[in-house]
């Protein structure tokens, strides 16, 4: 399976669980009831594991408005690429936040590619300013 291809499986896993309280094990199940690629198993888990951080990171930029207020597939998006940034090192900081405007323009709409590119560009540079 292509990385592509893992972070949209991933993404529907994520949205089960925002929507349904199941652990991820169920979720990546859920949408991988097959052989289950290792790659979407790694940022399930990892959004899981580190959401409360990952969450935090989030928050901070998002200016005038709240986490609580964000379409649950914007907000699995952005775990999604800020669980990359932050914790796979073998992936840059613009792919990860570029594969998420794109995917973000197949499962939500134009105003949310534009939204979720500025929060993770935001992450990004000051990520790239410490």
């Amino acid at each position: 399976m292509k990385r592509r291809e893992a972070r949209e499986v991933a993404l529907q896993a994520l949205f089960q669980m925002e929507l349904n309280e199941m652990s991820f094990e169920q979720a990546v199940s859920n949408v991988m009831p097959e052989e289950q690629d290792d790659y979407v198993k790694k940022l399930v888990s990892g959004v899981d594991t580190h959401k409360a951080d990952i969450d935090t990171a989030i928050e901070a930029h998002l200016d005038n408005w709240r986490k609580d207020r964000l379409n649950k597939v914007d907000l699995s998006i952005l775990r999604l690429s800020v669980f990359e940034m932050k914790y796979c090192e073998d992936i840059p900081d613009r792919v990860s936040l570029n594969e998420a405007i794109e995917i973000s323009k197949v499962y939500s709409d134009e105003k949310s590619s534009k939204f979720i590119n500025g929060v993770l560009a935001n992450i990004v540079q000051e990520s790239d300013d410490k």
